[in-house]
């Protein structure tokens, strides 16, 4: 591909858009109720905190045509964007706004972002299946930042300054994962502090959601504590949380029989079928485990222990006083109350590592920065993030099967980013998309599915209809 010779270029189209796919998605995140949960819940005093319904809906917006920052926010004026959508608002607006957001502010912003999700699932197939079964992941990741003017930022468990982001996303073995709850922490916090709390509201968040059948906790081992699991459990949840390598659970797996290890289908096993069984490196075994016990006996839970071990590549030494046992071996454990067999049940909580995915799509979207050097603002920046994920997550699985897994990279690049120019004909604005985009069918599908129809006349802007 070659460029022409003859070519100029100016920028002087006053029709032209560069993200036609934001007016179907902001026509769902307003029958969503995006711009009036705002506008009810989100209290912000004084001339900063004015038309709110207007501002989140702004921020959103950008957020989902792919702003990372609140200088980007500009993004939304440009070309035609005036005739097609109402009520924007400069980067600077929105940024006063952010920056006036205390921690009880960005509490209410969780509340309109809870109530979004719910609202979206009951206009798109967000969920499918979760009536049956569904998983809640909970995890963090550090969100690198620079300078020494950024409120809150640390150094974490990952060794690198930034903030802290900790989310619970809901998934179901057929849908992709959307965000139930989002808090931003201090850098320098501790993985588990505030989880139980997550825990209760997502669980919550995800059963108004459709989320009604059998749903199982999934955390790592920083999140193995009494009250994660406590809180699971109140919530009518099962578990399933790495254990730490502790003095209990390193006795509990030399008390595992060596006849009870069974070979399972990892990377590189070999089926004999011979013997009827899988030859592999990764051997799994259980046995029945009491955790915390050194807290009161009525806080003590029992449970099973599902154990994966894999050889070790090169010869280490393993805990003291265990012998050849963990020299040869690498133990992982799993505290679980599922009641799938013991094998389902440690491939199941090995597809915990789905919210990697999550933090992926966030880091290559709106969380690339933390915009503000105030900590209420980037908490507040956070939950929008998570607003945006889940309503470009919706438009996805509007579209088609495709976009209902794909990343919201690629739901951006293919579904948002869409150009057109804009025309008027009988009192009505036409687009003028291009001709043959590869994911014209997609595209029309957004507003077909949601209701029935296109958007009909006026403008269905950030604000909703004019």
């Amino acid at each position: 591909m070659r460029v022409c010779h003859n070519l100029s270029a100016s920028f002087d189209d006053p029709n032209l858009v560069s993200c036609a796919g934001l007016i179907p998605v902001m026509a769902l995140a307003g029958r969503a109720g995006l711009h009036d949960l705002a506008a009810a819940h989100v209290r912000v005093p004084g001339a900063a905190g004015a038309n709110p319904g207007v501002k989140v809906a702004a921020l959103v917006a950008g957020m989902v045509a792919g702003a990372d920052s609140i200088d980007d926010m500009d993004l939304l004026r440009h070309g035609g964007m005036g005739r097609v959508f109402t009520a924007g608002r400069a980067p600077s607006t929105l940024g006063t706004f952010l920056r006036a957001f205390t921690f009880g502010h960005v509490r209410q912003l969780d509340a309109v972002a809870a109530r979004v999700l719910v609202n979206l699932a009951g206009q798109s197939p967000l969920l499918v299946g979760a009536d049956q079964v569904a998983y809640l992941d909970i995890d963090d990741t550090i969100k690198a930042t620079y300078g020494h003017k950024k409120q809150g930022a640390g150094y974490g468990y990952s060794k690198v300054k930034g903030l802290n982001a900790l989310l619970a996303v809901v998934s179901t073995p057929v849908s992709a994962p959307v965000i139930a709850a989002a808090r931003l922490r201090r850098g320098a916090t501790n993985s588990a502090k505030g989880a139980a709390r997550l825990v209760a509201d997502a669980l919550v968040t995800a059963g108004k959601a459709g989320a009604t059948g059998m749903i199982t906790v999934r955390a790592d081992s920083a999140y193995y504590n009494h009250d994660v699991i406590a809180a699971a459990r109140t919530g009518g949840a099962r578990f399933s949380v790495t254990a730490r390598m502790d003095r209990a659970v390193s006795r509990a797996i030399t008390q595992i029989p060596e006849d009870d290890w069974v070979g399972i289908t990892y990377p590189h096993a070999i089926y004999d079928e011979d013997e009827n069984r899988w030859i592999s490196d990764a051997q799994v075994a259980e046995i029945g485990f009491t955790a915390f016990t050194s807290r009161r006996r009525s806080e003590h839970i029992s449970a099973r222990l599902i154990v994966r071990r894999v050889k070790r590549l090169g010869p280490k030494s393993g805990p003291t006083g265990q012998g050849e046992l963990f020299s040869v071996w690498r133990h992982h454990a799993v505290f679980t109350d599922s009641a799938e067999s013991m094998l389902a049940a440690e491939a199941t909580h090995r597809d915990h590592a789905i919210v990697e995915q999550t933090f992926s799509d966030l880091k290559a979207g709106p969380l690339a920065h933390m915009p503000s050097g105030s900590f209420s603002a980037n908490g507040a920046w956070t939950v929008l993030a998570a607003i945006a994920f889940n309503l470009t997550r919706a438009t996805g699985t509007l579209a088609s099967k495709f976009h209902a897994k794909a990343t919201t990279a690629t739901i951006r690049a293919q579904l948002i980013a869409v150009p057109a120019r804009i025309a008027r004909s009988a009192r009505r604005l036409r687009l003028h998309l291009p001709r043959r985009w590869p994911w014209e069918h997609p595209w029309q599908a957004v507003p077909r599915q949601a209701d029935g129809r296109f958007w009909g006349s006026g403008k269905l802007g950030i604000f909703g209809s004019a």
